[in-house]
């Protein structure tokens, strides 16, 4: 996330991808960056213990998502 908001600040476009348990987390830190509305895709906890093709899935389901929130950014 952290990564995220230092691309935005540079003019770079970016929308990081979460796990459902963090949303909490992801909205306390924009708000203490003094962001508001700022755009996340949040995917089923958790990743790590996915094998290739969960993970393959996870990507799927979250790419179409990222695509959208960049297109919404840029327009």
């Amino acid at each position: 996330m952290f990564d995220s908001i230092l691309f935005e600040r540079q003019g770079i476009p970016s929308v990081p991808i979460i796990t459902e348990p963090f949303r909490p987390t992801a909205e306390a830190l924009y708000k203490a960056q003094g962001i508001s509305g700022y755009q996340y895709v949040a995917v089923e906890h958790p990743i790590t213990s996915l094998d290739h093709n969960e993970l393959r899935e996870r990507a799927r389901f979250a790419a179409p998502l990222v695509e959208a929130a960049l297109l919404e950014i840029e327009n």
